[in-house]
């Protein structure tokens, strides 16, 4: 799967599940154990807010602590939907994943990044469903493309607290279930 249709599919996962969000399940539990519906939101929400600032070519040093903290305000949703249509237009620009970006890994490929991007959307898209009780399926082609991409890179992210350490989950078991187990979920 092309890293773009990726990243569009997996934008669209996410992005309806926040659709779903009831006005009284912002304060509801999700399976990331320290944070709320509305702290998964704002943390995919800063993640996108950094996005264009990377592209842009910025330091994290020059993006400074401007998406610290609280980045959804009064209206979650419309914030949310802010990031997303900026975040995408950075990564959709000309010559955008010929570039590399700042993270806290250092100076990055933007495939690499994008891959990043893209299997957080995908499982917090799970997280955030299991936490609301919607429909936690994810496109399956989605799921094998970032379970591809991401089993590779799991281990040698786990001494930095990306994902807590995977769950063991059977090799007949669907994609999904692989992917969500290996990034520290049970299934």
């Amino acid at each position: 799967m092309d890293i773009l249709d990726a990243f569009d599919r997996a934008m669209r996962e996410f992005d309806s599940r926040v659709h779903q969000v009831g006005p009284d399940q912002w304060g509801a539990d999700t399976p990331c154990t320290d944070w709320s519906v509305r702290d998964l939101v704002n943390h995919v929400t800063a993640e996108h807010l950094w996005a264009p600032e990377l592209f842009a070519g910025k330091s994290l040093a020059e993006v400074g602590d401007r998406f610290d903290g609280d980045v959804l305000g009064d209206n979650p949703v419309r914030t949310w939907e802010r990031a997303a249509e900026e975040s995408r237009a950075a990564f959709h620009a000309d010559g955008a994943l010929d570039r590399a970006v700042h993270t806290s890994a250092g100076l990055t490929p933007a495939p690499e990044y994008a891959w990043q991007m893209i299997s957080d959307l995908t499982v917090h898209a799970w997280d955030l469903a299991r936490g609301i009780g919607a429909d936690d399926g994810v496109d399956p082609d989605l799921a094998q493309a970032v379970y591809d991409a991401m089993s590779p890179h799991v281990a040698s992210w786990q001494g930095y607290g990306v994902f807590a350490p995977p769950v063991p989950v059977p090799d007949d078991a669907p994609v999904q279930d692989r992917l969500v187990g290996l990034l520290g979920r049970r299934p």
